[in-house]
């Protein structure tokens, strides 16, 4: 055993010879002012996906959403994927970090032989027949000293992979939460169109019966009740197609909670009054939790470590194999020190001509590199983009509900005007129509808006990262 304990150290000293520089580019984490907005002061890439979000969805105040957000998180096959791909990313990383040591191997190994009495040989004499034993337990070892740091640039590229596995990770979960978000509220906002066409048709019935009765006692004419009958028969065509909506989101959420539709259970409801509030001053903070910018980075990390990985063919690669261990003829003296064997086999392998291979290969790395620098950059003019398109969204659709509450209250007195002058006879039955037609598209559009609005915030939460709390409280 001290064989091989020498044979071991030898090995590991061999370790200090990487301690020179690896080839290729360090790392430098790249600077975006210049597509930077000037308000939001942006510096050096620092992500940040690692800070948890917290359960951003409570600050809607809503149980229901609280318990589907935690069925998806549970269920969804989606995640449980994205959770597969970063345990596959870490045992790559691992697989990678133990290059860094020599691979050692214990082969023991008997055999017993009958050798024959009639070999053909040069020489004028037989050779007898008789009986060979051999016992052997050989340790062999095989490392590449990494005297050009090609090993470490393919760990650091690894780690990096494995961290941005990780951050793949938190985007799917991040985007589950947002979609679960989304299609509760527009759930919930068709619910609310839904009651308002069924509200109609049952006023609609109503009317159809009392101008049934009118028309029976000739007070009418009958393109009064046929007029009534088409507007019944349209807002009910309008129901039916609201309802065949809502099936679809509901079917979409029962999916993202991992569940089929028909073991899926949503009473129906109506969305809030209010969506929370939005703080004034969001610092740029915020988007540095952003997931799919924490990945571009970590990416961009790894591309340059490959260029190292490309660089490092350009020189010598030293390969050091050996063995050590015991060999005997006697399972009795195999462990003695007379039976020791050892060989060391130090190898060099120098790159002569590879026909422009390696120079290929390294302009393949620093493109793709030059690619995966695009792409980081392209994910924070995108975070920029969906925040400032959330931002506007909210502002502007909580306009649009103010003057809309506004038409909505204009078009129920043009109704209940219409509807007098039309019993006084004033005016006819299509002018009445008219004026309930447009108060039906205005409250269904009011049901349509109370959703949108939620889900304008939801888009903006997603956009920062998840939340705005932690980012406000780090400043």
């Amino acid at each position: 055993m001290q064989s091989l304990r020498q044979f071991t150290c030898l090995a590991i000293a061999l370790l200090g010879l990487c301690a020179c520089a690896a080839v290729g580019p360090d790392y430098k984490k790249p600077e975006i002012v210049d597509i930077t907005p000037a308000d939001w002061h942006w510096k050096l890439a620092e992500p940040r996906d690692t800070v948890p979000g917290g359960e951003w969805w409570t600050v809607f105040g809503d149980p229901v959403l609280d318990q589907l957000e935690s069925a998806a998180v549970a269920a969804n096959q989606d995640l449980r994927a994205a959770v597969a791909r970063v345990d596959a990313a870490r045992s790559a990383a691992r697989i990678s970090r133990s290059r860094f040591f020599p691979e050692i191997s214990l082969d023991p190994m008997a055999k017993w032989e009958r050798t024959s009495g009639n070999l053909p040989t040069p020489i004028p004499f037989q050779i007898p027949m008789g009986y060979v034993n051999t016992f052997s337990v050989p340790f062999d070892m095989s490392y590449e000293v990494d005297l050009w740091g090609r090993v470490r640039r393919s760990f650091e590229a690894a780690q990096a992979q494995a961290q941005a596995s990780i951050s793949d990770y938190r985007n799917v979960l991040l985007t589950l939460n947002a979609d679960v978000a989304v299609n509760y509220f527009l759930v919930r906002a068709l619910d609310m169109e839904t009651d308002v066409l069924e509200k109609s048709i049952q006023s609609r019935e109503q009317t159809i019966r009392i101008l049934n009765g009118r028309f029976q006692t000739g007070t009418i004419s009958e393109i009064d009740v046929v007029q009534a009958r088409r507007e019944l028969a349209v807002t009910r065509a309008d129901l039916a197609d609201t309802r065949r909506r809502r099936t679809e989101t509901f079917n979409a959420l029962s999916l993202l909670c991992g569940k089929p539709a028909s073991d899926f259970e949503l009473v129906e409801g109506t969305v809030p009054a209010l969506p929370p509030d939005v703080p004034v001053g969001l610092p740029s903070t915020l988007l540095e939790r952003r997931p799919d910018i924490a990945r571009a980075e970590r990416t961009l990390a790894a591309r340059n470590a490959q260029i190292g990985v490309a660089r490092a063919a350009y020189f010598p690669a030293l390969h050091l194999t050996g063995q050590t261990g015991y060999l005997s003829a006697d399972a009795g003296k195999l462990f003695t020190d007379s039976t020791r064997v050892w060989s060391i086999s130090p190898s060099l392998s120098l790159p002569l001509f590879t026909a422009g291979r390696t120079t290929a290969e390294v302009g393949q790395a620093e493109a793709v590199f030059q690619e995966s620098l695009a792409a980081y950059r392209q994910a924070v003019l995108t975070a920029f983009r969906e925040v400032e398109d959330s931002l506007a969204q909210i502002v502007l659709r909580s306009e649009e509900t103010s003057a809309q509450a506004e038409a909505l209250s204009a078009a129920r007195q043009s109704t209940q005007l219409a509807k007098a002058r039309y019993e006084t006879g004033t005016v006819n039955y299509l002018e009445f129509l008219d004026a309930d037609r447009i108060r039906l598209q205005q409250e269904r559009r009011m049901a349509q808006l109370a959703g949108q609005r939620f889900v304008a915030t939801v888009r903006l939460i997603k956009a920062l990262g998840g939340g705005w709390e932690g980012g406000m409280e780090s400043e």
